[in-house]
C-alpha cells in the first residue's frame, strides 16, 4: 500500500515512532492512554498495525477521513481502508515491508487511494515507520488527504498541456527559461526551424545556432534583461536546419510566480529575413534614385553648358559680326548671315524642346499617351538617327494621369536603354488597350542580356520600371537572349483606383 518515505520527515508520527524505538521508553507502549494522546496530537491521520495487517490504534483524523468509528476499525484488517482493486498490491508490499530489512527506512511515503466507509475513494499519502517494541513489530502509518493537491496538480497538468498545444501550433518560435538564465522549453516550430532535438537546445544549447558575429551582443542583451527582470527585444542570425543563417526578431518578457517571485523569461522569435532583404532592397533603390537624380542634374548641366550655352555664344558672335558689316557689304552676304543665325536659333529651339520633353512632356498632359509616345519616338529617332516603328491602338485620351505617366516613363527608359546598349538601329513599339488593361511592348533585335543580372547591377533602369509599375499595380516581364534581341512587356490593369478619368466620375 505504500513505499518508504526517504525524506526524513519530522512529523508527529515520526517523533512518536522514535520514542517507541528508544530502549528507555520501552514501557511507554503499555501506557496506552499516553500513547493514544500522542496519536491524537498528531496533525495527520495515524494508524498502527501489527504484522498481520490488523489495526491496533487510530486517531480522530482517521475517523473523519474514512467515516468509521474507532471501535469499528479496531482489530480489522487494514485492507478495510484499501480499495479492493489495490488489495493484492497492498498485501505484497506489507509483507515485504515487514520481511525485508532494506525497506525499513523511517518516513516511508507513497501516493495511494483509500476507501471510505461509504465506498468512495480518497487520494491519500502514506508514511510508514517500523516500530520495535517488547510486544513485537508494528508499523506506525501516517495518512494525509491529498485530494486538493491532486486537483491542483491535475489543473496544472491540464494548463501545461493547453500551453504546449497552443505553443506548438503557434506560427512563431517560443522559448522559456528559468531563473538561472538556462532555457527549459522550446516549442515545435523552434525545433523544426533549427532541426535540433529538445535536449540539444535545452540549457545553453541554443546558443550553438547563433551566428558567431551576433553571439556576444545577443548574450549581452539577454543577460542584462535577466539581471534587471525586464523585457527585451533583439535581432540576430540563427542557423536553420539546412545550415543557412536566417535573421530572427526575438522578444522576451519576465515571468513571475503567484507570490511575486521571479520565475524566468518567456519569449518568441520570428523569421524576418525577407523583411531585412526588402529593407536592404528599398535602401538600394533609394540610393539608386538619389544617384539617378544627381546624374540627371549633371546631364542637364552638361547639356546647358557644353551645348546650349556654347551654341548661344556662337550665335551671339555671328550676330555681332553681322552688325559690324559696313555699307559695302552686299545684301546677299547679309541675307546669308541672317539665314545662318535663323538656322542656329531653330536648332537651339528644337534641341531645347527635346530636352524639355525628356523632363516633362506637355503632349502627355494635353494630347494623351498615344500622341506623346508618337512625338517622343519621332524626336528620339531624329536625334539618334535610328528607326522606331510605333503601333498604337485604342489608347484613350482620358487615361488617368497616373497610368499615362508611368507607361510614358517606362517607354522612355526602355528605348534609351535599347538605343544605348542593344547595338540595333531599328526598334518596334506597340501600345494597345483591352477592356481592362493597357499593354506596352518595346522590342529590339540587338545583342540581348541576362535580365536577372541586369536587375542586380548598378543601373537604375529595370529597377525603376518595376518600382513605377508597383504604384499602378502593373507588371513587367522581359524576354532576352544573348545575340537574339530583347522584348519588354508591360501591362497595367484599368482598376477603379488607376483607370480612366471618366470611370472615376
Amino acid at each position: 500500500m505504500a513505499t518508504i518515505d526517504e525524506s526524513g520527515s519530522t512529523t508527529a508520527a515520526s517523533k512518536v515512532a522514535r520514542k517507541l524505538t528508544d530502549p528507555k521508553m520501552g514501557e511507554w507502549l503499555s501506557a496506552s492512554e499516553q500513547f493514544q494522546l500522542a496519536l491524537e496530537a498528531a496533525p495527520t491521520g495515524m494508524i498502527m498495525i501489527d504484522p498481520r495487517g490488523r489495526i491496533v490504534l487510530t486517531n480522530g483524523h482517521v475517523e473523519k477521513l474514512f467515516g468509521y468509528d474507532r471501535a469499528e476499525l479496531m482489530g480489522k484488517s487494514i485492507e478495510v481502508l484499501v480499495p479492493e482493486r489495490l488489495h493484492h498490491d497492498h498485501s505484497r508490499f506489507r509483507d515485504d515491508f515487514f520481511g525485508n530489512p532494506q525497506t525499513r527506512v523511517m518516513g516511508a511515503g507513497r501516493d495511494l487511494y483509500g476507501r471510505r466507509k461509504d465506498g468512495t475513494e480518497v487520494a491519500v499519502e502514506i508514511g510508514l515507520n517500523p516500530v520495535e517494541t517488547p510486544e513485537g513489530k508494528f508499523v506506525l502509518s501516517s495518512v494525509v488527504d491529498i485530494t486538493e493537491r491532486k486537483r491542483i496538480e491535475a489543473a496544472l497538468r491540464e494548463s501545461e498541456e493547453r500551453f504546449r498545444l497552443v505553443a506548438n501550433t503557434a506560427p512563431v518560435m517560443i522559448w522559456m527559461s528559468g531563473v538561472d538564465k538556462r532555457c527549459t522549453y522550446f516549442n515545435g516550430p523552434w525545433l523544426e526551424f533549427t532541426g535540433r532535438s529538445l535536449d540539444a537546445e535545452m540549457g545553453n544549447g541554443w546558443v550553438e545556432g547563433v551566428h558567431p558575429d551576433d553571439l556576444t551582443q545577443c548574450l549581452d542583451i539577454y543577460t542584462k534583461a535577466f539581471d534587471q527582470r525586464e523585457s527585451f527585444q533583439m535581432e540576430y542570425r540563427l542557423r536553420r536546419y539546412d545550415g543557412e543563417y536566417r535573421w530572427v526578431f526575438d522578444s522576451g518578457v519576465p515571468r513571475f510566480n503567484a507570490d511575486g517571485s521571479f520565475a524566468g523569461h518567456i519569449g518568441s522569435a520570428i523569421d524576418i529575413t525577407e523583411r531585412k532583404m526588402a529593407e536592404k532592397a528599398l535602401s538600394m533603390v533609394s540610393r539608386r534614385l538619389i544617384e539617378a537624380h544627381e546624374e540627371e542634374r549633371a546631364w542637364i548641366a552638361r547639356e546647358l553648358h557644353d551645348d546650349i550655352v556654347q551654341r548661344l555664344v556662337a550665335l551671339k558672335l555671328n550676330l555681332e559680326t553681322l552688325r559690324k558689316k559696313d555699307a559695302q557689304t552686299s545684301m546677299a552676304d547679309l541675307r546669308e548671315g541672317i539665314g545662318k543665325a535663323i538656322q542656329q536659333v531653330c536648332n537651339l529651339s528644337s534641341d531645347t524642346q527635346a530636352m524639355s520633353h525628356r523632363l516633362h512632356s506637355a503632349k502627355l498632359e494635353y494630347l494623351g499617351l498615344a500622341a506623346a509616345a508618337a512625338g517622343y519616338c519621332n524626336e528620339l529617332a531624329d536625334q539618334h538617327k535610328v528607326e522606331i516603328d510605333l503601333h498604337s491602338e485604342n489608347i484613350p485620351k482620358d487615361l488617368s494621369e497616373e497610368i499615362s505617366l508611368c507607361i510614358f516613363r517606362i517607354l522612355q527608359e526602355a528605348l534609351q536603354n535599347a538605343i544605348k546598349h542593344s547595338g540595333s538601329r531599328r526598334f518596334q513599339v506597340s501600345l494597345s488597350r483591352t477592356s481592362n488593361e493597357i499593354f506596352l511592348t518595346v522590342h529590339d533585335s540587338g545583342i540581348g542580356f541576362d535580365p536577372v543580372e541586369a536587375i542586380k547591377g548598378r543601373g537604375l533602369g529595370l529597377t525603376s520600371m518595376k518600382e513605377r509599375l508597383k504604384l499602378v499595380d502593373g507588371e513587367l516581364s522581359i524576354e532576352s537572349q544573348l545575340r537574339a534581341g530583347t522584348t519588354i512587356h508591360v501591362h497595367v490593369p484599368l482598376t477603379s483606383r488607376t483607370g480612366l478619368h471618366a470611370s472615376a466620375g
